[in-house]
């Protein structure tokens, strides 16, 4: 099994003592990297909910590194990383949000300051909580309430130890902890606006925060270990203030002697002040919204966390990237709210994902009209492609949006369609469609064809790559399909290779909303709303009208086993599967289907579902789902009865495709939920951990308000990212063998029915 694609940015990271490795929470774990290559070294493994804090034990040195995690599983775990080993683990029974360690020079007990989340506290509107916690303690007692707040807040603690805090609202509690056996004491400092970031001074008694407005504040000790509140707008004389950002702060931190102060807004510009002067100097900017900015052991090394799933590892005091640990970016955000419609009112045009089945590679599409390519094998970014330069300050009555992308077979190609529209009016703009081929020397795409208005002013709803050859088809709401081939001259260098209009084609003017090849690339399958089509893609020739379904089909996909699987969305979505012997419907169900994944030369396909929110709610008591939003269903193509089912989380909006990898034999099954986070695990497995037999009609049921008869169970497990059934053994033929010939008798029993049919084409 392989994991990837998780965020890394949910919280801080932490510098490793001797500044040789950076400690990430990455989802459940915590990831070690190295700092001098960038790549993962180990992983730290146990909780069982994400990841919220990580930090650096003082005591260690260069032979043991200690570190304390706490987690959302309500458990705080001591590990030497160095190995990796869990020494041990300490329940407070909440979800820990935030956790800070008081150093053994201030306290000889092992004390721990946590922010969690209590929802049986008494003040019913204040589940937010920071407790004490001596975990020398055995058993772990409830610890001590020192504060409620609305929600849980980070903790921030001096870096010497003295103090910790946490800003709410417009004030900020800071605690001094000195003190080893009282409870410590509470100094409040009040501000006239919200303020967002806060941080203390490395060896002297000042502490600066960042407010809403983009003013940066300073206290110092008023010579009685107390700070002084900001009364007024104007008042001078409680505090320094620093101005020059025109939004919030969003970081703030002192240089390691105490001299500089660094300041950061989201948009991703930085500024450094010199404390006893108050002079500032613009330092160049990271292009991307700031989170975390902390520094190491090395006055020369530092790390600045963006919002864009990037750790940029810098040099000091110049700011210059040394090298960056980047992740898989988070989706673009119109992805989610921006969903375009044209007339016929029903036609998502947002296809953002697409993964190179053979090399395991996988397009994203992400913010500021980008796509990056990443490899789901090694879970390693390897380079982005800018789309378009259209920036939002240049026309803020444009959106832009990247709508499709698909990636080829042996990704040597790349396709992307993109839009532009006003913003009052989603229904007409320009479309562009681009060609792009890969240049194995900068492991990136070189942009090789761009076709504007492709289908006149009609939006593109989807684009399909032949496996076969250098062939696409791209179909649009208007009616039609175009089917689109290489320039074959071969004086041309992949970068100057052109692309052409093959032909045109349409069915009785209806909307095109599918289209998928078929493995060895000879058929091609069109959905015309509620209608599939086979088409002959080198003639530009109907073959056959397969059947009609009863909602608009959004999904097409071969198996090797001689179906054509359809998913029809709609008010009665439908997962159907046509027999291409017979030209029938083998069966079907009555399911949400947000994706297919086939193999070109087995009959085994899977289809990701996903539970309306309504549903969800009425059957939140069965037990089915067990808290997840979705699930995974296996068939082996002999009928409807699943042999698999994996439930999963944040099923709307993902992917699934199958996987090539070259260490096994079997390929894998690789799953993106809409968050870009994914899992590729082998479906055939024999694992048999914690499984439970469950009727499959139960489970059907639970989903879909139509089911099928049998009495024939299938396995579910309770993890959702664990296959516990052993598939079976069947070598069908290919597609193209076991359909060529039948094909060929078809076509000369069925001209009278193929004429009635006859759409408006045309080939160039």
């Amino acid at each position: 099994m392989i994991r990837g694609g998780r965020n890394n940015i949910t919280s801080a990271p932490a510098f490793s003592k001797d500044a040789k490795k950076l400690l990430l929470c990455t989802a459940n774990t915590v990831s070690v990297y190295s700092v001098a290559t960038g790549l993962k070294i180990t992983s730290l493994e146990d909780h069982t909910a994400p990841v919220t804090s990580v930090i650096v034990d003082p005591s260690s040195d260069e032979t043991v590194s200690y570190c304390w995690t706490s987690s959302l599983d309500g458990k705080i775990r001591i590990w030497e990383f160095s190995a990796p080993k869990l020494l041990k683990i300490f329940d407070t029974h909440l979800p820990i949000h935030s956790l800070v360690m008081i150093p053994a020079q201030v306290s000889h007990s092992v004390i721990a300051y946590v922010s969690v989340e209590d929802y049986s506290s008494v003040s019913k509107d204040l589940f937010g909580q920071i407790r004490r916690y001596d975990l020398t303690q055995d058993p772990l007692h409830s610890g001590d309430t020192l504060k409620e707040m609305e929600e849980p807040k980070p903790i921030v603690l001096s870096p010497s130890g003295e103090f910790f805090g946490v800003c709410h609202n417009c004030s900020i509690h800071i605690w001094n902890v000195a003190s080893e056996h009282l409870m410590p004491k509470e100094t409040t400092l009040h501000h006239t606006e919200l303020i967002t970031v806060f941080a203390f001074h490395p060896n002297q008694r000042i502490l600066a925060a960042g407010d809403v407005t983009g003013r940066v504040l300073i206290w110092k000790d008023n010579g009685i270990g107390e700070f002084t509140s900001v009364k007024t707008e104007d008042d001078t004389e409680s505090c320094t203030t620093f101005n020059w950002h025109s939004a919030e702060v969003t970081v703030l931190n002192f240089s390691s002697d105490g001299a500089l102060l660094y300041s950061g807004v989201k948009a991703g510009d930085f500024v450094v002040w010199e404390l006893g002067t108050g002079k500032k100097q613009l330092l160049p900017k990271i292009g991307s919204p700031l989170l975390y900015f902390i520094f190491s052991s090395d006055s020369t090394l530092s790390s600045v966390i963006c919002a864009d799933n990037q750790i940029h590892l810098l040099k000091m005091p110049s700011m210059e990237i040394l090298r960056t640990i980047s992740g898989i970016k988070p989706p673009t955000p119109e992805r989610h709210g921006f969903i375009c419609y044209v007339k016929t009112r029903d036609i998502c045009l947002t296809r953002t994902v697409s993964i190179d089945r053979s090399s395991g590679i996988a397009a994203f599409c992400t913010a500021n009209h980008r796509v990056q390519l990443y490899n789901l094998l090694s879970d390693h970014d390897i380079s982005e492609v800018q789309i378009c330069d259209h920036h939002p300050d240049d026309d803020d009555q444009v959106r832009v949006l990247v709508t499709a992308v698909a990636l080829s077979r042996n990704g040597s190609v790349m396709t992307t369609a993109e839009a532009r529209f006003a913003a009052s009016n989603f229904s007409e703009g320009i479309v562009s469609l681009k060609f792009w081929v890969f240049v194995p020397d900068s492991k990136t795409f070189s942009l090789s064809t761009v076709i504007n208005q492709p289908h006149r002013e009609a939006a593109i709803t989807a684009i399909a790559l032949n496996p076969a050859r250098s062939m696409a088809v791209s179909i649009s709401s208007a009616g039609d399909f175009k089917i689109w081939v290489c320039s074959s001259d071969k004086n041309l260098t992949p970068e100057d290779s052109n692309w052409i209009c093959h032909g045109v084609g349409s069915y009785k003017r209806t909307p095109i909303t599918a289209a998928v090849f078929s493995g060895d690339g000879s058929c091609l399958a069109l959905a015309a709303k509620t209608v599939i089509t086979i088409w002959h893609p080198l003639k530009n020739e109907l073959l056959y009208v397969v059947g009609k379904a009863n909602a608009p089909i959004m999904e097409l996909s071969f198996t090797g086993g001689g179906f054509l699987i359809a998913a029809s969305h709609g008010s009665t979505p439908h997962l159907s599967v046509w027999d291409l012997m017979t030209f029938c419907l083998s069966w079907s169900y009555r399911l949400y289907i947000e994706a297919i994944a086939t193999e070109v030369d087995s009959p085994y396909f899977a289809v990701l579902t996903w539970l309306p929110e309504s549903d969800r709610l009425v059957k939140s008591n069965e037990q089915i789902f067990r808290g997840k939003d979705g699930a995974i269903l296996l068939f082996d193509g002999s009928g409807p009865k699943p042999v698999a089912i994996w439930t999963v989380m944040k099923a709307r909006g993902g992917t699934l495709s199958f996987v090539e990898d070259g260490k096994k034999s079997q390929p894998l099954l690789a799953y993106v939920n809409r968050s870009h986070e994914y899992v590729l695990f082998d479906p055939y497995s024999d694992e048999k951990l914690e499984t439970s037999a469950i009727d499959y009609e139960v489970f059907l049921a639970a989903i879909s308000k139509k089911k099928k008869r049998s009495r024939k169970k299938a396995l579910m497990s309770e993890k959702p990212w664990e296959t516990m059934f052993c598939g079976s053994t069947l070598n069908f033929p290919p597609f193209p063998d076991l359909c060529a010939s039948f094909f060929s008798s078809r076509m000369q029993k069925e001209v009278c029915e193929r004429a009635d049919r006859q759409p408006e084409r045309h080939s160039s």
